[in-house]
């Protein structure tokens, strides 16, 4: 299960740590985040304890009205054993009975400056980014004319070498070897390296170059949503492969099905200029202009045509 710890939303978001020292370590493990207004009227029976409870200025003022001895009773529910963290907004005072839940029960009290609801907005952005599922594809991804392109195929047919033609092009790397791929929406797949290989990329015959150093800051990029998926293969002359492009392959990563075309390699065959060409029709089908269907309707036009002829 992919979970994000509440001392890593501390350092994301600068947020003051004001009790429960010990739960820093506690694991925040969904994106949604909780408005405790309910609670603070008593109400517990579906209280969402997983989840990060965002107290802002009206689950406040209305505390302040309950009687001393409820507002005990509320903080202690509050700070469950499943909760994360308790956040408090616009850096407004902290009751001292949620100190004295934070601090029995271990559950984090933070504190931020921000408005309630802007903090919210970012605080979600961050745990959906963080939370969202995830995939490693063996594989190469670049930036081609701005279309994320993922290269994949078999052991030593060339993807690394292909992505270097087009990094030397003005084309820019990703990720290579390994692919980190997260679900970040629908149908938005987003890629990028692990930390280990960073604008790295391993060559056979050279080994590993580092294209930041090589090339400059403009041939890398940190992570690239995925339009398109190119797989590389060796040539088979028993094989038919499609010559017009009509059909239109799809492979599905994590939930969402994405383009996929099939380039055989042989000697004499450019494969980085036939990506890159790929890369751009790929974007001119997208504005609606789709060359295999116009040739299919000349086609057709010319049958019709011809028909008429042998007819009359």
């Amino acid at each position: 299960m992919i979970q994000v710890t509440t001392k890593e939303v501390i350092e994301k978001f600068n947020l003051t740590l004001v009790s429960g020292h010990e739960g820093i370590g506690r694991y925040i493990t969904t994106s949604d985040i909780s408005r405790p207004g309910l609670e603070m009227a008593g109400y517990f029976t579906h209280y969402p304890a997983n989840r990060v409870q965002l107290i802002g200025k009206t689950e406040l003022s209305f505390f302040e009205m309950l009687p001393t001895e409820l507002k005990k009773e509320r903080m202690l529910k509050l700070c469950s054993q499943d909760t994360p963290a308790i956040i408090v907004s616009r850096g407004m005072e902290v009751p001292k009975e949620l100190i004295d839940a934070s601090n029995e029960t271990n559950v984090p009290v933070l504190l931020t400056d921000m408005k309630t609801t802007q903090f919210s907005g970012r605080l979600t952005n961050y745990l959906e980014s963080k939370l969202a599922p995830y995939a490693a594809v063996h594989g190469v991804l670049v930036d081609v004319y701005g279309i994320g392109v993922l290269i994949i195929g078999k052991s030593g047919v060339g993807k690394s070498e292909t992505a270097l033609e087009l990094i030397k092009k003005g084309h820019r790397l990703v990720a290579d070897d390994c692919v980190e791929i997260r679900q970040e929406a629908e149908n938005l797949i987003v890629g990028s390296a692990p930390p280990l290989l960073e604008h790295l990329l391993e060559i056979r015959g050279i080994g590993i170059i580092d294209i930041m150093t090589l090339f400059g800051a403009s041939a890398i990029r940190p992570y690239k949503r995925i339009t398109l998926i190119i797989e590389l293969e060796n040539w088979d002359p028993d094989k038919t492969y499609d010559r017009l492009g009509l059909d239109e392959e799809k492979m599905k990563i994590i939930d969402t099905e994405i383009t996929k075309l099939t380039i055989p390699v042989q000697p004499g065959r450019n494969v980085s200029v036939i990506i890159e060409v790929a890369a751009m029709n790929y974007r001119l089908k997208k504005m609606g202009v789709n060359a295999a269907q116009e040739f299919s309707r000349r086609l057709d036009e010319m049958i019709s045509y011809q028909d008429e002829i042998d007819d009359y």
